[in-house]
């Protein structure tokens, strides 16, 4: 046996522990670190409104704590808005629930020629096998339901205060991680993390600007149309349809069409049909100007994005997705060098050199112009 065969045996078995460890280590901690990963983009979600009230003289903790309280308020009252409206819509299904009931056995008696009672189908409903066991099995339901509930609520009690730390500590944290880089490694961290403020405060504030006039425009159609509990239905089409990247305004949509539906079943058509126009206009007219300035990232890239990082992190990725690639594509443009691109129309989509490709009537007016 060769004399270094042991000691490598040795450091092999050291390596493979060690691997397992880590292994083992970060399944356990995957939960912990998707939280602060939340945390950190909800940090430089805040930065830009912490920096303004520290510059005004405020300590900074204080100012991450009154911004971070209201953007608590605004979720609590937008939760709070729609669970009064399902809340009151459950009440109204519920009252008028055996009218409906009624309305049903009717058409089947007419139409089957049956002579069902609705008094005799709840009866055997209350007394079926299949209820008592659905009953016995939902009991300890509420337990794994409460459980989830209680989790959920220390998730976030966990995000927020992560996210207080890195915003209230933001300087300190900066200080800390370029003292131990060299001065030009320290300019480029500290760069990269200016342009993540910028992309991620972009990012949030142009949704939030076309979440507004999206729940604008939906909320002055669901007056005309006299659907009820409109300004819910508007603040929950804004939140949906921009928070939720690229399919968010059908899923958003699909709310208001089930209350119009209940007013009347035209009223869900012309919601649709107003939802689908909506979503081309944004795409084409309101997005473009919005973004241009703030997350100038192409449609194609920033749908890419969001079902890698759905595929990733699941809901989580699909919403830090369009900031994150939006750094990464700002990050890398200045390491990327650029030429300038040849004359041709197979580049410029039909262009010439003197620009845009002229109409007809326009190349015959230089014609005669020339002449």
């Amino acid at each position: 046996m060769p004399p270094w065969l042991p000691r490598a045996m040795v450091v092999a078995l050291a390596l493979l522990a060690c691997f397992q460890l880590a292994d083992w280590a970060f399944h356990r901690l995957v939960g912990l670190l998707i939280d602060v990963l939340i945390a950190f983009f909800l940090a430089l979600a805040v930065e830009p409104a912490v920096a303004r009230l520290a510059a005004r003289g405020m300590r900074r903790g204080l100012a991450t704590g009154l911004v971070l309280l209201a953007v608590a308020v605004a979720v609590a009252g937008f939760f709070t808005l729609l669970g009064s409206m399902l809340a009151d819509q459950i009440t109204t299904i519920v009252e008028n629930f055996p009218a409906y009931v009624d309305t049903v056995i009717g058409w089947v008696n007419r139409t089957f020629h049956t002579d069902f009672s609705r008094v005799e189908i709840q009866r055997s409903v209350l007394h079926s096998d299949w209820l008592q066991k659905y009953v016995k099995s939902s009991a300890g339901g509420v337990l794994d339901l409460s459980a989830t509930v209680l989790g959920g609520l220390f998730q976030l009690l966990t995000v927020v205060l992560f996210a207080f730390y890195l915003a209230a500590d933001g300087p300190r944290l900066r200080r800390a991680l370029c003292s131990v880089l060299p001065p030009d490694r320290q300019a480029e961290v500290l760069r990269a993390w200016e342009l993540a403020v910028a992309k991620t405060g972009g990012y949030l504030y142009s949704r939030a600007l076309m979440a507004l006039i999206s729940g604008v425009a939906h909320y002055v159609l669901l007056v005309i149309l006299g659907v009820p509990y409109a300004p819910a239905l508007a603040i929950w089409v804004g939140f949906v349809s921009q928070f939720i990247p690229t399919v968010g305004t059908y899923l958003a949509g699909a709310l208001p069409m089930l209350i119009a539906f209940t007013v009347d079943p035209w009223y869900a058509v012309w919601v649709l049909a107003f939802v689908v126009i909506y979503q081309q206009f944004e795409n084409y007219v309101l997005q473009p100007r919005i973004t241009a300035r703030t997350v100038d990232i192409h449609p194609a890239v920033a749908f890419g994005s969001v079902i890698a990082g759905t595929a990733l992190l699941g809901a989580v990725g699909a919403l830090i997705a369009i900031p994150a690639t939006a750094t990464l594509q700002g990050f890398l443009g200045a390491y990327v060098k650029r030429y300038e691109v040849t004359h041709d129309p197979r580049v410029h989509g039909g262009r010439d050199d003197d620009g845009p490709r002229l109409s007809l009537l326009a190349r015959l007016f230089r014609a005669l112009r020339e002449r």
